[in-house]
């Protein structure tokens, strides 16, 4: 008996896995993977030529590729879309070339799934297939949060402009799709306050336990910080962490050393890196264990951003104790002083990681706590699961006229 047909859009290719997106997205289908749905992954081309079919081949039964804008010439139309009726990001995904070959497949697939909430410039209007947006943020948030943090008058305005025209985007795109796949109760909250919308469910934020082992081997003074460095707020977190916190962590542990570990960090925040005692960018790396498992202090200065952090249970999973702002952790279920600590400001940041440096009961309880929390709420398995039903869901309990197959809801 054949299985229904999911078509699953990401406006990003998915390898290398170099970003929380990225993480999620393939987690999630390489548990898919042989279930319930047959999976065609469209995608743009891969930039770096590489021949990806081993990878591609764990997350998908089939897969096509558009050919996006690139160069100098994506980077000009990214300078022109800042007049662009849609936020900026969105307007950059445009692609005549996604358009021709998301058509073409749509036809052919019983239920299909947008990844991010910028894909849904490249949705059909109508759809014409059940339908499923899978957001890993509240965008509109991370825009309002960029605008309230940026002291640069000419800076602010552009990101207050862009999150107006993000949140009209995002209101307007989630009313289009059968189902809505929230990270998080507290996005799921957010798109109902602010969108009214009614189609929202959840999943929580998976973690590959077997990929991240608990294995804590901390050195002295170890501070560790992972992810991608193109990312703004990531950008600012650091540059908040550098100028306002590490001064205050080195007054009292002058052996403390902090890793950045994550692609293209700005030439900018390394340039104020240089001379600064034990701080040290790492740009791209292939594994990024080894720096957490060597880490006594996991820190996550987060001032903006939304959605959940997959960071957090991957270093929660592997036995680094986390230091993080709220938003650094927001929409995880974690508890102050049980899972990780919490610090808002420099000092109590300082404080917060120089308690978990100089006190190995307090790293082990906050370690073994989180690594049991992952573990009960956490696994990529039952996130796949979760996603699998809302899929489901979306087809309806219908027969399919492609398949002739009742969406029941089974699963592997």
């Amino acid at each position: 008996m054949s299985r229904p047909r999911l078509l699953f859009v990401s406006p990003r290719f998915l390898f290398p896995i170099d970003s929380g997106g990225k993480i999620r997205t393939t987690g999630i289908l390489r548990e898919m993977k042989g279930g319930r749905y047959d999976i065609t992954l469209l995608s743009p081309e891969p930039e770096d030529g590489r021949d990806h079919t081993s990878s591609l081949q764990g997350i998908a039964d089939r897969w096509a590729f558009w050919t996006p804008v690139r160069g100098i010439a994506r980077r000009m139309r990214r300078a022109l879309h800042l007049f662009h009726p849609l936020p900026l990001p969105v307007a950059s995904d445009l692609s005549a070339s996604a358009d021709a070959l998301i058509a073409r497949e749509l036809p052919r697939h019983d239920v299909v799934v947008f990844d991010f909430i910028h894909a849904a410039a490249l949705a059909p209007e109508p759809i014409g297939t059940p339908s499923v947006m899978f957001t890993h943020n509240v965008e509109a948030q991370i825009f309002e949060r960029h605008a309230k943090v940026n002291t640069h008058p000419v800076m602010r305005r552009i990101w207050s402009a862009q999150w107006r025209k993000m949140k009209a985007f995002e209101g307007r795109s989630l009313k289009r799709f059968d189902r809505v796949v929230a990270v998080s109760d507290l996005d799921r909250d957010g798109f109902v306050d602010h969108y009214g919308a009614d189609n929202v469910e959840t999943i929580p934020t998976g973690v590959d336990l077997g990929f991240f082992p608990y294995k804590p081997m901390p050195e002295p003074g170890r501070v560790v910080f992972t992810g991608s460095m193109d990312w703004m707020a990531n950008q600012d977190a650091i540059e908040f962490f550098l100028s306002d916190i590490w001064p205050l962590v080195r007054a009292r542990r002058d052996d403390a050393t902090m890793s950045v570990v994550g692609r293209a960090p700005p030439e900018r925040l390394q340039a104020r890196a240089n001379g600064v005692p034990g701080f040290e960018f790492t740009g791209f790396v292939d594994d990024v264990r080894d720096y957490i498992h060597r880490a006594g202090v996991y820190a996550i200065p987060l001032r903006v951003g939304g959605g959940t952090r997959l960071k957090v249970f991957e270093a929660m999973a592997s036995g680094c104790p986390v230091v993080s702002t709220a938003i650094g952790v927001e929409g995880l279920g974690l508890e102050d002083g049980v899972h990780y600590l919490n610090a808002e400001s420099p000092e109590a940041f300082a404080e917060a990681t120089c308690r978990v440096l100089d006190d190995p009961t307090l790293a082990r309880s906050i370690a073994g706590a989180a690594r049991q929390y992952v573990e009960e709420n956490a696994s990529n398995a039952i996130v796949a699961r979760r996603f699998e039903q809302i899929c489901d869901n979306a087809l309806g309990a219908t027969a399919n006229p492609t398949t002739g197959l009742a969406s029941t809801g089974t699963s592997r």
